[in-house]
């Protein structure tokens, strides 16, 4: 047992030694008012990532690292659509974390969250990962998505946690810390091939630039015969399509089942919304349904989200 709690504690202490350091508190003053959280070095030359409703209507503030050091920085680019901004520091850059990538975590994994709860600077809880594949509503103007395979853990969690590193045991940081959603309950967004995307497009350009279909689905069951054929259980049933939008459009009806676009299955409106960043904009998708029994293909041609 003595042995086993040794082995647990040289983890964290490793993690936390390697975290720290890159590690910073926030000080932000916008429209709002003061506001405070955390954010972490992940370039060597002075990019920080933290979440964007840390800086809302701010662009500027004051980041103090761990040794004490602190800098101005600049707002570069926030997405209030995946909770995520991206920072710019100005002066001597911190040490970098490594990100890693959530899409490899499983439920009861080790991990550990370093950041600046409630004004105590430095601060490290250790849990486990107690979900995965949880979604959190997130608003820009008139528009609503889910953040999608939000990781869940009981590592303590507390205002000023937010835009903190959640890192694994190796000491990769496979989430930003996010919301505190009840008692022992913490949330993160996760750091994997489509938030790394997410952070390019801010780190180049500042925003995030969406792609658009004009439908709106919800999960249901496929027939026994076709689920075995396809390999899949769920498909998106159309409630909605946009009159003029690309899906109407291509040819996608209410009551249409969508199964897969661009060869991967979906099984949610989270799996769609993912294919949904820049790059599709103005490129065929492949989108294959079920209608009426039949296996039907349409091609799509997605337009950026809010230029009509």
């Amino acid at each position: 047992m003595t042995e086993a709690m040794d082995a647990y504690s040289s983890i964290v202490t490793t993690v936390a030694d390697r975290i720290l350091p890159s590690v910073a508190a926030l000080s932000v003053r916008g429209r709002r008012g003061q506001g405070s959280g955390s954010a972490f070095a992940f370039t060597d030359d002075g990019f920080l990532l933290t979440s964007a409703h840390v800086v809302t209507g701010a662009e500027h503030g004051t980041a103090t690292f761990y040794d004490g050091s602190s800098s101005r920085f600049d707002v570069v680019g926030a997405d209030t659509l995946s909770d995520l901004a991206v920072l710019r520091a100005h002066g001597s850059p911190a040490p970098t974390a490594e990100l890693g990538d959530a899409d490899t975590l499983r439920v009861g994994q080790l991990v550990i969250a370093v950041g600046n709860p409630m004004g105590l600077a430095g601060s490290v809880t250790a849990g486990v990962v107690s979900g995965l594949g949880r979604s959190i509503p997130a608003r820009d103007g008139r528009h609503v998505r889910l953040i999608d395979d939000v990781i869940q853990t009981d590592a303590a969690l507390n205002p000023g946690n937010s835009g903190g590193a959640l890192a694994d045991s190796a000491g990769r940081v496979i989430g930003v810390n996010t919301a505190v959603a009840g008692y022992g309950l913490g949330l993160a967004v996760p750091v994997n091939a489509t938030t790394r995307r997410i952070i390019g497009e801010l780190m180049s350009t500042g925003r995030v630039r969406r792609a658009w279909l004009g439908v709106a689905g919800v999960p249901v069951p496929l027939p026994p015969q076709t689920a075995e054929r396809l390999g899949q259980r769920h498909g998106l049933r159309v409630v909605e399509v946009v009159p003029e939008s690309p899906a109407g459009v291509a040819g996608i009806y209410l009551g249409d089942v969508l199964l897969s676009a661009a060869g991967e299955h979906l099984t949610s409106m989270q799996t769609l919304q993912r294919l949904m960043l820049g790059p599709a904009i103005g490129n065929r998708l492949q989108i294959t349904l079920l209608r009426k029994g039949a296996l039907v293909d349409v091609v799509v041609v997605p337009t950026q989200l809010g230029v009509k």
